[in-house]
């Protein structure tokens, strides 16, 4: 049996940027994780909570 397609779609406008603090928790989280400094810097990038980079 497929699953259930849903459409509960966020618009971009309705997207509240992550308080400083999560972001740094997500960023050692990723770190942690990626297996090394080049992953580690896609995975921030494609999360959007890259250092330097604002929301």
């Amino acid at each position: 049996m497929a699953a259930a397609k849903t459409t509960d779609d966020i618009a971009d406008d309705d997207l509240e940027p992550v308080t400083d603090e999560t972001a740094h928790q997500a960023r050692r989280v990723v770190a942690a994780y990626a297996t090394d400094a080049d992953e580690c810097r896609m995975l921030l990038s494609m999360l959007g909570i890259a250092p330097g980079e604002s929301a």
